[in-house]
């Protein structure tokens, strides 16, 4: 799980980056989960929670300036 605080701290184009590795991520999780490789379950719960986490920051920062 990412920390909110941690996410905050960082600038802007570096949060683009990470977004985009956990939309990647989650591509992968759905992947495997129609396959039925998929060995924790829980995991397409947590990026699916770590990118509403960012998308939050990122809409604050443009909110803000």
């Amino acid at each position: 799980m990412i920390d909110i605080k941690e996410i905050r701290l960082k600038k802007f184009d570096d949060i683009q980056n990470i977004l985009n590795d956990l939309l990647d991520e989650q591509f992968k999780l759905k992947l495997q989960a129609a396959s039925g490789q998929l060995a924790k379950s829980s995991e397409k719960r947590r990026v699916k929670k770590d990118i509403a986490r960012i998308k939050t920051v990122l809409k604050e920062m443009k909110e803000n300036g």
